[in-house]
């Protein structure tokens, strides 16, 4: 129980990867405040509350300015402070370049990057009064290495890393660290309906012989949340079986 009276804010964290990461959390003992923008959530509330997890929802978009303000609002009213925010919201419009419409573009980075952005930038203002607090971003390899396909994608996770490092060095004389976690290939609603011969393929490329699961992501992601990270500050960290090093 690491984090037993301490407020995690955990975005895009209605299923998949976000809602591992807000699972562990919670039992570390955090205080959780869920966040997505469909109904979904409400569904994840209750599984956390019948666990006996103390958890609220703040429904809304993170690209949106009002929407991250109002969460924040939320978590303070809820459990007086937060201490731990984890900026997983993310979205995909994959196409090749040629193909790739501005509005496309627009939408990934405005949610990727953009959303990291505010919510970043409001929490942060409530760790300042603290001096103390722990930031996760949440990116990807794509970001450090590019994916074919994937241009709006690879440019808004590799902006969070840039912002990652600028955060880090901003903040750190306020007992703030930022850090940028970055999975490869996760176990997903994607990757279960891949052939097997694609599955196959993939996996000869990643030196540990399989996918990584959302928990080999969250069991990092508390790390960092934790005390035991706290001289830990500004770095880039690849989950993803060694598919790149």
């Amino acid at each position: 129980m690491q984090l037993k009276g301490k407020t995690a804010v955990v975005t895009g964290s209605s299923r998949g990867l976000g809602k591992a990461i807000a699972l562990k959390l919670a039992q570390m003992g955090a205080n959780i405040v869920l966040n997505g923008v469909s109904d979904v959530i409400y569904k994840t509330e209750e599984e956390f509350k019948a666990t006996g997890y103390n958890v609220i929802v703040s429904k809304g978009n993170v690209k949106n300015e009002e929407d991250v303000k109002q969460m924040v609002k939320s978590a303070v009213e809820a459990f007086g402070s937060i201490d731990i925010l984890v900026n997983n919201a993310g979205i995909t419009k994959d196409k090749p370049l040629a193909m790739m419409s501005v509005e496309d573009w627009d939408d990934v980075l405005d949610v990727n990057l953009k959303g990291s952005f505010l919510c970043t930038k409001y929490v942060s203002k409530v760790m300042i009064k603290k001096r103390t607090g722990k930031i996760v971003n949440i990116a990807s390899v794509a970001g450090r290495y590019g994916n074919q396909g994937q241009i709006n994608y690879s440019a808004s996770k590799a902006g969070l890393i840039g912002m990652t490092k600028t955060v880090a060095k901003e903040l750190a004389s306020r007992g703030i660290t930022c850090n940028v976690v970055t999975p490869g290939l996760i176990e997903s609603d994607m990757t279960d309906v891949l052939p097997e011969e694609v599955r196959n393929n993939y996996l000869k490329n990643i030196p540990l012989g399989r996918f990584g699961t959302p928990e080999d992501v969250a069991n990092v992601v508390a790390f960092l949340a934790s005390d035991d990270s706290n001289y830990v500050t500004g770095q880039v960290i690849d989950i993803d079986g060694g598919l790149v090093m």
